[in-house]
């Protein structure tokens, strides 16, 4: 299945393709047939593919070494997480700040490697930046809450409220994020899908314009909704979130149209060779 839903006639060749992960090149620990060939054959075509992801607990080696898992070849500078967004809108925020971090190992390298120092437990911090973390501890989630009632800035990673795996669902950032919301009456400043920041970020790492950077992913209320707010053309594929059959009613909801729908790698190499071709 391919739909066109706005004209790629006469458009210009795209200058990069930003490519979500999980739903969209790999389901959990399946790979999704045909996604990597689709990515070595852009490569030797000479096209610019990055890997954008919200999830922040990997880091950038370890995302390419999952994806590679996955049976695609995607290297290590090619990858953007949310913590590496999250960073460096607090390095460029809270410069030297003291950080209280609620994450996994993406997340607290991605600060140190902004120059951020994680703030020892009991000491006084300037930011608390919360990402996913699957060991969270009630004492831990309590010294956020008091950071934060002191003063402190609070940045997000991602939005996303649960996490899929094999089989099901775990509470994801969204979630823990909710609850430092909830005891605190702080917003975040949210990073991840759909927030521009990611956007903005994965922009700048590329080098490429909004216009000129087609954003692939599966899900309209992040990827496509991110793609439209920075004014990036969008291709919906129908490999995790949404079928045949529900696309247009998530996309509805969603607020979002994207440019071109199609149902797998298969059908997606087809039309990207087509606009490649010009």
């Amino acid at each position: 299945m391919i739909r066109i839903l706005k004209p790629i006639e006469g458009r210009p060749v795209p200058e990069a393709l930003l490519f979500d992960l999980d739903g969209t090149l790999y389901r959990g620990h399946e790979p999704i047939p045909g996604a990597g060939r689709l990515i070595s054959g852009l490569r030797s075509r000479g096209m610019l593919s990055m890997f954008v992801t919200n999830n922040s607990t990997r880091t950038p080696r370890e995302v390419a070494e999952h994806l590679r898992e996955m049976g695609v070849d995607a290297p290590e500078e090619a990858i953007v997480t949310s913590a590496m967004a999250a960073a460096d809108y607090a390095g460029k925020h809270y410069p030297g700040a003291a950080v209280y971090a609620i994450g996994e190992k993406g997340l607290k390298q991605a600060l140190a490697a902004a120059g951020l120092r994680l703030a020892e437990s009991g000491e006084p911090a300037q930011l608390v930046v919360q990402g996913l973390d699957r060991g969270l501890e009630y004492g831990r989630l309590a010294e956020a809450v008091r950071h934060l009632l002191n003063g402190a800035g609070f940045v997000q990673t991602n939005p996303d409220r649960l996490l899929p795996i094999e089989g099901g669902f775990l509470p994801g950032a969204g979630s823990l994020g909710a609850a430092l919301q909830a005891a605190t009456g702080i917003e975040p400043v949210v990073i991840g899908k759909p927030s521009g920041i990611l956007m903005d970020y994965s922009l700048r790492i590329s080098g490429t314009s909004p216009g000129g950077s087609w954003v692939i992913g599966d899900n309209p209320h992040t990827d496509l909704a991110a793609a439209r707010d920075a004014g990036c053309p969008a291709i919906l594929v129908l490999t995790g979130l949404c079928t045949a059959d529900d696309w247009e009613a998530r996309c509805a909801k969603a607020g979002v149209v994207p440019d071109i729908v199609c149902s797998g790698p298969e059908q997606l190499e087809e039309i990207l060779y087509t606009i490649l071709k010009g």
